[in-house]
């Protein structure tokens, strides 16, 4: 059995067609069994001692964590979501906060920026939003900013950002490298050992919504100042206890801990190699489609597939009118998503390793009814 027939048998049959995991992909049985199996012994033995007796399976978590990252298992914190992650760590951050990344940055992260007082200065990119890493080493070298942050595959476009070089251009300058792996954990190659590395379970993992995940060197751990608890009361907390304190939604730290063991068991570069193979499919069966453009080069490694509509098409009422008429699920991005960036609404399609030549010809033609109606 394949890759792909394995990873659609080992989930409920969909209702149509799904081409949207850069949102939020399909849970597993065993991930949806795991999760409601935590729930039920909350239910039996309360909801604490629950949670001592799921701690093997969210170690296990952690560490699958730590072989995506590089960062050790021990500086893994369980969060809410990617938004979540990245508002923890900046407002925990120590000294100067002055922050560079590129000029397509993710919104929200860039309203997250703002609201903990970082400047932001931009980072080099190519005419189609992709860093240049020589250009970015000079300027980096001439004036240092207290993190550099980079999305290592951003929302709006599915382009493949040079992670790895950028990493050792900050690991020689001695700057912080913040990672939004929101996108790229589970589709990208992201253990690169950066300083910080953040991500949401329910996207290429495949994981519960409501739960995310935060990796952080220990250097870095310990010059960080969490707000809460209030430093001043001098709890016998460490770091990474004071970044999880709280009420948590333990069955779904259990379900993404049980995710992202299932993508360590099919072979994380097995899993890469598919997602390519499935998003160069992609572009191949959208890019004769009339009234849209492909943004993303053919060959590039990744699974998302933009489209720009060339003749007035409303992306938002496409998406609609395609789960409506066919049950065909994409995303919808607004402008908001890279307000620096984007000019206009886009369409985005992200089929995971189950999808087949079929299922993208079927999404063209739906596509095409779809523009010509609405």
């Amino acid at each position: 059995m394949s890759l792909g027939e394995q990873w659609r048998s080992a989930r409920p049959k969909v209702a149509g067609l799904h081409l949207d995991s850069a949102a939020c992909s399909r849970q597993s049985f065993a991930v949806i069994d795991a999760t409601a199996r935590h729930a039920r012994h909350e239910a039996e033995v309360g909801g604490y001692v629950a949670a001592e007796a799921a701690a093997p399976v969210l170690e296990a978590g952690r560490a699958a964590v730590a072989a995506l990252t590089g960062l050790p298992a021990d500086h893994v914190v369980f969060t809410t979501g990617a938004n979540h992650a990245l508002d923890l760590l900046l407002s925990s951050w120590p000294g100067e906060r002055s922050v560079a990344c590129l000029p397509g940055e993710y919104g929200p992260n860039l309203a997250i920026m703002a609201a903990n007082g970082f400047d932001v200065r931009p980072l080099p990119a190519d005419d189609h939003g992709r860093l240049d890493v020589e250009a970015a080493a000079r300027l980096l070298g001439a004036g240092p900013p207290a993190v550099v942050h980079l999305t290592a595959l951003a929302s709006h476009r599915g382009l493949m950002q040079p992670l790895a070089a950028l990493a050792n251009v900050c690991r020689d300058l001695g700057i912080p490298l913040v990672v939004d792996a929101a996108q790229a954990l589970g589709h990208l190659d992201c253990a690169v050992r950066p300083t910080a590395i953040y991500s949401s379970s329910r996207k290429w993992l495949a994981g519960p919504r409501g739960v995310g995940v935060l990796a952080i060197d220990p250097d870095l751990a310990q010059r960080l100042c969490p707000r809460l608890p209030p430093p001043e009361w001098n709890l016998p907390l460490s770091v990474i206890e004071r970044l999880q304190h709280g009420e948590a939604n333990v069955a779904a730290r259990v379900g993404f801990s049980i995710a992202v063991g299932e993508h360590l068991a099919a072979g994380a570069e097995q899993m890469r190699t598919r997602l390519a193979e499935v998003g160069r499919w992609t572009r191949e069966a959208s890019s004769d489609i009339p009234g849209w453009r492909v943004v993303e080069p053919l060959d590039e490694p990744t699974a998302i597939t933009t489209l720009v509509p060339t003749d007035g098409a409303d992306p938002q009422k496409v998406r609609a009118w395609l789960i409506a008429e066919r049950g065909v699920v994409t995303t919808y991005a607004e402008i908001q998503r890279a307000p620096f960036e984007l000019t206009v609404p886009v369409l985005r399609a992200s089929p995971h390793v189950d999808t087949t030549r079929e299922d993208l010809a079927q999404f063209a033609e739906a596509l095409t009814a779809a523009t010509a109606e609405v």
